[in-house]
């Protein structure tokens, strides 16, 4: 369901850093907002303030909400903190593959460079071959 941001009441947070909200604007940006912010049925905000603060920056009028109906205060409370504690960050080691393995494919190397123009030669000349058959 979406929401107008401007119908979303923020009440006082368990996070007071919201961290760099641009970089995950610029994230949001290029690959879409991933998971809804969730908000009870009176569109009181329990989780994804940073997300919310992101959406903002970019100018959105509405955004993808999960609606918790009639949360007490505990669940809400509950909510916010499971969302932000059991998340799991990538470790040292993992976070250093995956920025590996994507600047390998951002930057191929030279035979893979080689083995992807070879296979676009072959694909132009057996289309060839095909036009010159009929």
């Amino acid at each position: 369901m979406q929401l107008k941001i401007d119908e979303i009441v923020v009440k006082k947070r368990i996070r007071r850093d919201l961290g760099d909200i641009e970089s995950l604007a610029r994230s949001i940006e290029k690959h879409g907002l991933m998971n809804p912010i969730l908000v009870t049925d009176k569109k009181v905000l329990i989780a994804g303030e940073r997300r919310l603060q992101a959406v903002k920056f970019l100018g959105w009028e509405t955004v993808p909400v999960r609606i918790i109906e009639q949360p007490d205060k505990i669940e809400s409370l509950e909510l916010e903190i499971d969302e932000n504690i059991f998340r799991k960050a990538f470790t040292t080691d993992e976070a250093g593959d995956a920025f590996e393995m994507l600047d390998r494919l951002n930057n191929p190397g030279f035979f893979r460079k080689l083995i992807n123009w070879l296979g676009a030669l072959i694909l132009k000349i057996k289309k060839r071959l095909t036009q010159l058959k009929k």
